[in-house]
């Protein structure tokens, strides 16, 4: 695809996607949406991406909606064409780490893009909200899903429902990110965190665990107790689990042989409910 509101680049394993329309304040677009997602599913099948990184152009994050159309901007479209979730896959999809750098604001749609990653790093002077229920409609891209995975319910409703703002320094004290930094050091942050992934840990076994735990929150306790321990087996008859432990012993960084997707397993199976 040619990327137009969107830059990419690949640098030593750590993909970098970047939101740009920075004149708009990177605020979304549709075609925003199609890039985004084609820039997920190079990551997802690109042996050679460890970590993704997802950041802003310019001084903000991601405005949310592009308003520049007045009463149009949520008019009603054709129902089977609609989505709420504009971006597919979603970042949770991804079998990478992606790490949301919020270098600047992130408001409505940029917020729930920004939480579909598996970590959040936020600007300690930028405002984050969801301002949906202000505007006559509501939140979207699951973030109702999200958000009280991350929060809690109390902070998921009270973020929800007043569509109040919050700065970078509250968004970390609740949790929505791991840290609050000058916005200056954002990006940098979320890039070392990256380069540490490629560096120090197995591709397949951070893929395996990512899945997981997303998917844990609709698993009861027992079955996901099954899950971990299906998905060991394949992992513990492959060569990292070999390498691992050698590469400790030897004080050395591992030497990690087995990818994402090339050599991912059968994904567990659900069992019906009896």
């Amino acid at each position: 695809m040619n990327y137009r509101d969107i830059r990419f680049e690949i640098d030593a394993g750590v993909a970098t996607i970047r939101l740009h329309r920075p004149e708009q304040l990177n605020a979304f677009s549709g075609r925003m949406g199609e890039e985004l997602g084609d820039a997920y599913r190079r990551c997802d099948a690109d042996d050679e991406v460890r970590a993704v990184v997802l950041t802003g152009s310019g001084k903000a994050f991601c405005a949310g909606a592009d308003m520049a159309g007045g009463s149009e901007t949520f008019a009603l479209r054709e129902p089977a064409a609609f989505s709420a979730s504009p971006v597919s896959p979603p970042a949770w999809e991804v079998r990478k780490p992606v790490i949301a750098a919020m270098n600047g604001h992130a408001i409505g749609l940029g917020l729930s893009l920004a939480l579909q990653c598996d970590l959040q790093f936020a600007a300690q002077d930028a405002r984050y909200g969801w301002l949906q229920v202000r505007r006559g409609v509501m939140p979207d891209a699951g973030s109702h899903w999200t958000l009280a995975r991350v929060v809690g319910t109390q902070q998921a409703a009270r973020l929800l429902l007043t569509g109040c703002k919050i700065d970078g320094r509250e968004a970390a004290r609740i949790g929505l990110a791991l840290e609050a930094l000058p916005a200056d050091e954002v990006l940098p942050r979320a890039l070392a965190m990256a380069r540490e992934i490629k560096e120090q840990t197995a591709p397949l076994s951070v893929g395996l665990s990512k899945k997981l735990l997303w998917q844990a929150w609709t698993l009861e306790r027992e079955e996901a107790l099954r899950f971990e321990t299906e998905l060991h087996l394949p992992l513990m008859a492959g060569s990292d689990a070999v390498e691992g432990p050698m590469a400790w012993l030897e004080r050395r960084t591992p030497r990690f042989s087995q990818r994402v997707p090339r050599d991912w397993p059968s994904w567990p199976r659900r069992r019906p409910r009896s």
